[in-house]
């Protein structure tokens, strides 16, 4: 079996979680190697919508191996809330189908603080979800931060540094008038996760690299989007992790050269959630989404901003992920539209580009340039044969097939786990 990475094309809430779920089934284990709770993916099974944070797609499968690795940063407070929300819908976990990895960071209450501090005095928004993932990644670098080791490794020398810690940030808080963390409530909330999460805790680059050597197949379950990328991204108005298919790699211990096929999600169309560019953004096409009901973001519920398919975004996303294939999402959500405009390069100062600039303000001048297909003004919520698709509904396919140099391999026409097409 091959080890698969899925990775999202846009800026996040393609239904990768979707795709996840229907390629679990072919796979032994199920890796989530970066991010934090601040993603979020819906899986609808049996008719029951799951909404999952930090927790792999894969533990709606029976039998399967689920795993956070050391890409990832933790709120344990979060963790348990998630898998405390499972159990009550009936999903089993525990440390027989989920382990943690051991050098996983930790999301502190005061890093929420800080997130908060931090775009409240930002003069440009960014749209952090204030979950505290960015000061997580930023104490990861600056070398201060706190892993799961620690945590349930040693409780006593956890406990100094955490109220250490608490006492720098304080009165920061507090110059601008935020309340001050209660370090000793805080902490025993802390120490309390530490003592249920500590079965769950494990060398998880160790039990990867023996299921590998096992002839299991891995699954790596990317969070967010290429466009939140920290490097690839439209920076600053990203995420503080790699989210393209190198980050599978080191935010999970296994070498690129295990990695046998890289999978790329994109709607059909692009939306975005936060703040920065989006030369597509069409306010009349999200209005009709949000009539709908659609496109509400899973961990905040913030409406979407919603446009039309931005191919400048998904060829570079492919070349920079070194996409094998692609899953077209949410196809149906153009069966009512006449004509269907596309985006296929943007103009800048009289340049035609395909690909995006690495200028935030040169994005954001960019005009985008479209070529109009057909709509195929069909329904195809009940199709279940790529080639019964609407004709023009397979021209739509093959046009963005052409401009990616990436194969349609599946393409869904619902939320359900059967409303995915496999060509």
């Amino acid at each position: 079996m091959s080890n698969t990475i899925v990775i999202g094309a846009q800026w996040g809430d393609e239904g990768k979680g979707k795709i996840v779920d229907l390629l679990t089934e072919g796979a032994d284990v199920v890796v989530r190697p970066q991010g934090g709770n601040n993603a979020g993916h819906t899986v609808i099974s049996d008719g029951v919508q799951y909404i999952l944070h930090l927790i792999p797609s894969g533990i709606l499968w029976p039998g399967k191996l689920c795993v956070i690795g050391n890409g990832v940063v933790m709120d344990p407070v979060a963790l348990l809330g998630e898998i405390d929300g499972l159990l009550g819908q009936g999903v089993p976990v525990s440390p027989e189908n989920l382990v943690i990895s051991d050098r996983a960071h930790l999301v502190m209450p005061f890093h929420r603080e800080m997130d908060a501090y931090k775009e409240a005095r930002r003069s440009s928004k960014i749209g952090t979800t204030k979950r505290g993932i960015g000061p997580t990644y930023g104490d990861k670098i600056d070398r201060v931060g706190f892993r799961l080791h620690d945590l349930v490794g040693d409780p006593g020398a956890f406990a100094d540094r955490f109220r250490a810690r608490v006492a720098e940030c304080n009165p920061l808080f507090e110059s601008v008038g935020m309340d001050p963390l209660d370090a000793e409530a805080a902490l025993a909330e802390l120490l309390a996760a530490g003592e249920r999460l500590a079965p769950y805790c494990a060398d998880t680059v160790e039990i990867l690299h023996r299921s590998i050597g096992e002839g299991r197949s891995l699954l790596f379950e990317g969070a967010q989007g290429t466009y939140l990328d920290i490097d690839q991204g439209t920076y600053p108005y990203v995420t503080s992790s790699n989210t393209t298919s190198g980050g599978a790699c080191t935010g999970s211990g296994v070498p690129p050269q295990r990695i046998d096929r890289v999978v790329g999600v994109t709607k059909a169309y692009t939306t975005r959630v936060g703040e920065g560019p989006f030369p597509t953004q069409n306010d009349d096409l999200a209005g009709r989404f949000h009539k709908m009901g659609r496109e509400f973001g899973a961990t905040t519920g913030r409406k979407r901003r919603c446009g039309w398919l931005d191919l400048v975004l998904v060829r570079y996303a492919a070349m920079v992920n070194g996409f094998d294939e692609l899953a077209i999402t949410i196809l149906d959500g153009l069966d009512d539209c006449d004509e269907i405009p596309v985006c296929t390069h943007y103009e800048l100062d009289g340049r035609r580009l395909r690909l995006p600039p690495a200028s935030v303000a040169d994005f954001a001048r960019a005009t985008p340039v479209y070529e109009t297909l057909p709509g195929w003004r069909t329904e195809t919520s009940g199709i279940t044969g790529y080639g019964d698709l609407p004709p023009k509904a397979l021209a739509y396919l093959e046009f963005v097939e052409k401009e990616t140099g990436a194969p349609v391999s599946m393409v869904g026409v619902g939320p359900a786990r059967d409303q995915t097409i496999l060509r």
